[in-house]
């Protein structure tokens, strides 16, 4: 029985990681009663980010739950924190809920749309550059999450084309075509992969080049934004000195990388893959009847009315998200309840594993993990503190939460100006620092972006081989450009 139970346990995860997990959770304890609270949280910290890791493997919100029960159990925070946690980030919970859902119906569009630039546009730094640019342009007034979730949709969809092309050649799909199943697999298979992993590496750091540029951008903007004072044209000003070289020298990465072929990127799309897809794609559009085009037309109009909704932020973008995914279903005669229900199948397991993430925040709170480092900055001579707060805030992002430590650190230093310790000036300059510090740095791992996190424990992670570590490494030159350019913009 023993054995049947290990075997049970967290299904088909590496022997050695289930081990380290049930060690870990009967230890906690004792290591606790030994060690102190401290030291068994940053424990705990590190083996959340363990589970992140092994997301391909066993998706987190198993193994990272559990660490979550134990934290609770043990003492480290409390239910009432986490439920404090989850209210904060009400806002990102519901726009994941139902901004998620409704981009599910807006697949076809996304396809027609994003399928015919894949294919027209030949080159693949151009390519690059137009992925990085437009979620760069769509998140400075959108939302990063939402964002992504188009282009997890768009991938997904290409992906699913290439798999149905692959099992219907030979068969029904294109009796001239002088290629077979194997050319498609293997070696074409893995550039493919390749292709679309740098793709959606490129626009997920867009997400992070504009998030930090505008007032709206990121949920951290708007909270220092709110502390500050600062309306939308003030905030995008006071940030522009660090923002605007940023942002040119992540446009930069993407040229040097797809040149240089480093980091995991610079994968093409095949001719051979090309045409076949061209085929596939024509195929469709010949195909479409009055309908589809009817739909494609009301998911048109559903996406102008989502950029305008989400641009003048006429209410919580969840809600705006509902309000589509009625419209779109409504006026589509999407009305089966096991249809709708399709849509919310990627956006809940995630969600369930962020709320997991919130006990983890929640921990780090209760115990003071960062309140040490926070002090040490506000110790330092004030000429040297801006670029202290940059680099400060970029790594606990990197390993904690963005908005998170962007709370905590802009609270302690209004704090601050509040008691007279620091100029209205030297507040301003340190706000600039907070705000750039949890956004550039913290591309360095999925764990400092809600976005990253997302697209890791999305359906397209697994199909493009996309894990943490990989994350880790194409993020890394951007990881060192923005860090280099943020730290000396200060």
């Amino acid at each position: 029985m023993l054995s049947i139970a290990y075997k049970s346990f967290l299904g088909k995860s590496p022997n050695w990681f289930k081990t380290l997990i049930l060690v870990f959770l009967l230890a906690c304890f004792p290591l606790m009663l030994i060690f102190g609270k401290t030291v068994v949280g940053w424990a705990f910290i590190a083996m959340f980010i363990l589970t992140l890791a092994m997301a391909l493997k066993c998706y987190p919100l198993q193994s990272g739950g559990l660490l979550a029960i134990a934290a609770l159990l043990i003492g480290l925070t409390s239910p009432e924190t986490v439920w404090h946690e989850i209210q904060q980030n009400l806002g990102v919970i519901l726009l994941l809920v139902f901004m998620v859902s409704f981009i599910y119906f807006m697949q076809p569009l996304l396809i027609f749309i994003f399928g015919k630039i894949l294919l027209k546009v030949e080159n693949k730094i151009a390519l690059s550059l137009m992925f990085s640019f437009a979620a760069a342009f769509l998140s400075a007034f959108l939302d990063a999450l939402t964002v992504t979730a188009v282009l997890i949709s768009v991938f997904v969809a290409l992906y699913g084309v290439y798999e149905k092309v692959h099992s219907t050649i030979g068969i029904d799909y294109n009796e001239n075509d002088t290629f077979d199943r194997k050319e498609m697999g293997g070696d074409s298979l893995e550039e493919f992969r390749g292709f679309l992993r740098s793709l959606v590496m490129h626009g997920a750091v867009g997400t992070a080049l504009g998030g930090v540029m505008t007032l709206v951008g990121e949920p951290q903007n708007l909270l220092i934004g709110e502390k500050m004072g600062w309306h939308f044209a003030e905030f995008a000003l006071q940030m522009a000195h660090v923002t605007a070289p940023a942002v040119i020298a992540g446009f930069l990465v993407v040229i040097l990388v797809e040149k240089t072929k480093t980091f995991g990127y610079g994968a093409k799309l095949q001719p051979h893959v090309r045409e076949i897809l061209k085929g596939y794609i024509e195929k469709q559009d010949a195909e479409r009847r009055d309908k589809d085009k009817y739909a494609l037309i009301v998911q048109g109009v559903c996406a102008v009315l989502l950029i305008f909704g989400l641009a003048f932020h006429i209410m919580e973008v969840g809600l705006i998200g509902l309000m589509l995914l009625v419209v779109v279903t409504a006026l589509t005669g999407i009305i089966e309840e096991s249809r709708i229900g399709h849509a919310f199948e990627e956006s809940l397991p995630f969600v369930s594993l962020l709320v997991i993430f919130f006990v983890i925040v929640g921990l780090i709170h209760d115990q003071h993990l960062f309140t040490p480092i926070v002090e040490w900055v506000l110790q330092l001579p004030q000429e040297e503190q801006p670029r202290a707060f940059f680099l400060a805030n970029g790594i606990l992002s990197a390993i904690s939460d963005n908005v998170f430590v962007a709370t905590v650190y802009i609270n302690e230093v209004k704090a601050a100006f509040d008691a007279g310790t620091i100029s209205r000036e030297h507040f301003e300059t340190l706000a600039v620092a907070i705000n750039t510090g949890t956004n550039l740095p913290s591309v360095a791992t999925p764990n400092g972006q809600a976005a990253f996190l997302f697209l890791l424990t999305s359906a397209l992670a697994p199909a493009i081989r996309l894990g943490y570590m990989k994350m880790v490494i194409m993020a890394l030159p951007y990881t060192i450009v923005l860090t280099i350019v943020g730290y000396l913009a200060q």
